[in-house]
Order: C-alpha cells, then sequence, then structure tokens
C-alpha cells in the first residue's frame, strides 16, 4: 500500500512575497518626464512660428539640452531615491521648460524681425537659464547624495536657523550699493555676480522650524481661552510667534520687501498650525501680520523713512491708474497684459511683451518678476489656469508626502516646504494681477534667474528625499536595503506580562 498524499501547505503570502521589490515608478516618471518635454517641445515650435513664420532647424536644441539634464536627475533619483514621487521632477521639468521657452521667445522679440531667424540658441536669457537648470539640478542631485535620510537635518537645526537668519540679515548690512535692486535691499552684488541669500535662508529657517515644532509642540497645543468655539493658547506660549513677527517685520523695514517677509512669517504660521493642528494659531498670525503690515503703510505714509517705499506699492495697489506712466506703470501693463490674453490668448509669440523698435518691454522685468504676465497674454486664462494646476500639483504632492511620511519631523518639513512653494506662487501672482499688493519675488522654475531656480531645486530634492521616505515599504531598510525575511516564530522575543 502506498501512503496517503500529503496535501502542501498553503504559501503564506508575505513569505512568498518577501524577495519581490516592490515596484518603485521610475518607469512612470520617465514616460511622464518624456511628454513634459514633448509640450515644451511643441510650445517652442510655436514660439518660432509666431514670430518667424517657420521653425528654424535647431529649436529642438534647448529642448533637448533641458532633456538630457532632466534625464541625468531622473537616473540619479533612480539611485539615490528610487521610491521618490514619480509625479514631482517631471512636473517642475515642465514648468522650467516652459519658462525657458519663453526666455527663448523674449530673445528673438528683442532683435529686429529681419535678424531673428539667424539668432542663434546659444545666446540671450534662455541659454543663460539653461546653464543655470543645470547648476541647479546639479545641487539637487548632491543634497541627495549628501542627505541620506531626511532625519539627520534635525541634528543640525540650531546651526541652519543661525546660517538661515544670517543669510537673511547679510543684505540688509551691507551699504545700497551692494544689496540693491529696484528698490529691495535683498542681493548681494559683488561685480558682475548676484545672489539672493533669503532665497536660501528659507530652507535652513524652515528645518529650524519643524524641528523646533517637533520638541515644543505639546506645550503650543495647550489651549487658555474658547472663544467662539475656537481654543486659544496661552498668553505665554505666544513668545516664538511675536519673536518671529518682529523678524519678518525687521525684513519689511529694513530690505524693504513685503515678499520676503509674508514668506518668512507664512512658514512658521503654517508649519505652527500642521504641528499643533489649532486654527488659532492662523488666526493670531493673520492678525499679526495683517496689523504689522497696517502699521508699517500707516507709517510710510505719514512718518517717510525705510517705509516710503513700501507706503507707494500699497497706494499703486488701491489704485494702479492714478499715474499709469509712471509708479503704476508696472502693474497696469501686467493688468492690460493679462486683459489682452482673454481666454485663448494671442498665442505664443504672437504678444507684444517687447517693443524692438522702442528697445523697451512693455511689460517691466517680463522675464523675472512679471513673466506670469507676460505669458498670460499668449496662452490666456486657459493655459495660466493649466499652469496653475502644474503648480498645484506639485504642492498637492508635497501636502500627501507630509500625510504619508512616518515621522513628525519629515511631516512637519515636507508640510512647510509644500505650503513656501505654493505662498510663493500665490504671493507673486496676486501681485501681477493687483489681489495684493507688488512684492517682487519670482515666480518658481519659470522666472529668469540662479539663485531662485537653485533655491527651488533644492527644495525640490527635499520634497524627493522624504517622499522617499514616505514610499518606501516598512520592510526596508536605508537607501538600497532590502526586504528583511520574517523572523521564525520560535526565534521571537517573549515577555512576561504580571
Amino acid at each position: 500500500m502506498t501512503a496517503p498524499a500529503v496535501a502542501a501547505p498553503a504559501p503564506n503570502p508575505a513569505v512568498a512575497g518577501a524577495g519581490r521589490r516592490p515596484r518603485t515608478r521610475r518607469g512612470a516618471e520617465l514616460a511622464l518626464l518624456i511628454f513634459a518635454m514633448l509640450v515644451v517641445l511643441l510650445y517652442s515650435g510655436a514660439v518660432e512660428t509666431g514670430l518667424l513664420e517657420q521653425v528654424t532647424p535647431d529649436f529642438w536644441v534647448p529642448v533637448a539640452a533641458l532633456f538630457l539634464i532632466f534625464f541625468g536627475v531622473h537616473v540619479a533619483i533612480r539611485f539615490l531615491a528610487p521610491y521618490a514621487d514619480p509625479v514631482l521632477l517631471p512636473t517642475v521639468a515642465l514648468i522650467n521648460g516652459l519658462g525657458v521657452a519663453f526666455l527663448r521667445r523674449l530673445d528673438l522679440g528683442a532683435v529686429a524681425p529681419e535678424q531673428r531667424a539667424d539668432l542663434t540658441v546659444f545666446t540671450g536669457m534662455a541659454n543663460r537659464q539653461i546653464q543655470w537648470t543645470a547648476v541647479a539640478a546639479f545641487g539637487a542631485v548632491l543634497l541627495l547624495v549628501i542627505i541620506r535620510d531626511h532625519r539627520s537635518l534635525s541634528k543640525y537645526a540650531y546651526t541652519l536657523g543661525l546660517v538661515g537668519i544670517v543669510l537673511v540679515m547679510i543684505p540688509a548690512l551691507l551699504p545700497a550699493q551692494y544689496s540693491v535692486v529696484n528698490g529691495a535691499k535683498l542681493w548681494i552684488l559683488v561685480g558682475g555676480f548676484s545672489i539672493q541669500p533669503g532665497e536660501f535662508a528659507k530652507l535652513a529657517l524652515l528645518s529650524f522650524f519643524a524641528y523646533y515644532l517637533v520638541r515644543k509642540r505639546e506645550v503650543l497645543s495647550l489651549a487658555s481661552k474658547r472663544i467662539l468655539g475656537v481654543d486659544f493658547p496661552r498668553g505665554r506660549d505666544l513668545g516664538p510667534v511675536l519673536v518671529v513677527w518682529l523678524l519678518s517685520l525687521m525684513v519689511l523695514v529694513f530690505e524693504k520687501d513685503l515678499g520676503t517677509s509674508l514668506m518668512y512669517f507664512g512658514m512658521f504660521v503654517v508649519t505652527l498650525y500642521i504641528a499643533t493642528e489649532r486654527s488659532s494659531w492662523l488666526i493670531i498670525g493673520l492678525l499679526l501680520f495683517f496689523g504689522g503690515a497696517f502699521l508699517a503703510w500707516s507709517l510710510g505714509a505719514t512718518m517717510g523713512g525705510p517705509l516710503t517705499s513700501f507706503a507707494e506699492r500699497v497706494d499703486v495697489w488701491l489704485d494702479p491708474f492714478a499715474d499709469a506712466e509712471d509708479t503704476g506703470y508696472q502693474l497696469v501693463q501686467s493688468l492690460l497684459g493679462l486683459g489682452t490674453g482673454g481666454l485663448f490668448g494671442a498665442g505664443p509669440g504672437n504678444g507684444i511683451p517687447y517693443l524692438a523698435d522702442a528697445d523697451r518691454f512693455v511689460v517691466p522685468e517680463v522675464h523675472n518678476d512679471f513673466i506670469f504676465a507676460g505669458m498670460g497674454e499668449e496662452i490666456g486664462l486657459f493655459g495660466l489656469t493649466a499652469l496653475l494646476v502644474a503648480y498645484l500639483l506639485i504642492i498637492q504632492r508635497g501636502l500627501r508626502t507630509a500625510v504619508t511620511v512616518r515621522d513628525s519631523f519629515g511631516k512637519l518639513l515636507a508640510g512647510g516646504l509644500a505650503f513656501t512653494l505654493g505662498l510663493q506662487v500665490f504671493v507673486i501672482i496676486g501681485g501681477v494681477s493687483g489681489l495684493i499688493p507688488l512684492t517682487g519675488q519670482t515666480t518658481p522654475f519659470l522666472s529668469a534667474g540662479g539663485s531662485s531656480l537653485m533655491a527651488n531645486w533644492l527644495l525640490l530634492a527635499l520634497l524627493l528625499r522624504i517622499s522617499d521616505a514616505a514610499r518606501r515599504p516598512a520592510s526596508l531598510g536605508a537607501v538600497g536595503g532590502t526586504i528583511a525575511p520574517p523572523p521564525k516564530l520560535h526565534e521571537a522575543p517573549t515577555e512576561v506580562v504580571r
């Protein structure tokens, strides 16, 4: 007789899948990156068609150079942050690429029509922006190499906080000839080199805010009085908010920049709200900021001094057409450009942000502060809405990372980074559309300039690092780790509880 067959045990799904590496979604990232570059390529061709009524043989060269840069970042992410969010890089690449294409449009529009076809792609603002993009992308990859775990930033939180304060205050202490551009003391100007240290200060200060609020959130969450259904904090706990408020007012007074002041204060208040989940902090923050801004405007209008420029900006915001040829010229031309664009725009290359025969910009600083208005004239409301959706997608993925990451420091840092990007977009677009006073901020990834581009690519690198930690399966260790085999039952630790 033969022995009866013994049924094989059913496979354990956890054990069966233990040796299988989870999907990293890098293939999806590459596909989205190629799609983003195709959109930029089509926009570049449309720009040349609008300006030249033809497409030059080398119109694809800037797009190809950008694709090589972004593809290099993609390859680096495969090794350094394989589980990072696959949507962040392609979306940033799309915005960055459109910015370069529009700067190429400005380069072509700045020369006489008969000379445009001979203008090489390796000259002008577009070429410089591609170079800055390469430097910024390299900096982002270098940051991913150095910071293999975002929690390591918390070890240097106080040092980063001090560095952030120093970077903010350097322009205010320098003479005007070494720090003032367009009335704002935000720069370090040495020879032909210029850098805006405040762009990098926001990253250092955010790291400090996240660490500080993780340590103090239990104290800051305590309620004192309940007013209209809202729990307000104790008076003694208002100290950190008041300190940051005073620092932001100092930036407003000595550096004459509303946008940077709003940025720093808004970063801290929102990070505080994320840490404590107390809406009362938002109410207190808004009251403090609007109260400080009203006080600064009143003092600037009556007493003059350092606040005069801020008071003038508020007056222009209230009635830009009162002096449309002088103080209100920028905002008036911005509003006219947006209005001319209408729903669908004049078409890429068919706007008039620059008058070659008059050798001047119709919209001043259209390559920088007012690039949103210049593009709006040509792509219209629908095109600008699509551009805003791209920004919204980055912010949404950043907030999603903040929700899913496992440690408190990462949650606050990712949430603060996403909000900072959103606040910067709101501040600049609100200024060029007349919603709020002009602030002088640059549009992230879109405007010409090295400091803003590098700082925002570093911001992207931090979001990639945190999202890698958030999406990495718990069974994996550090970067490059493998799935640990399930422990055997007889080896599991035991403890007797009496």
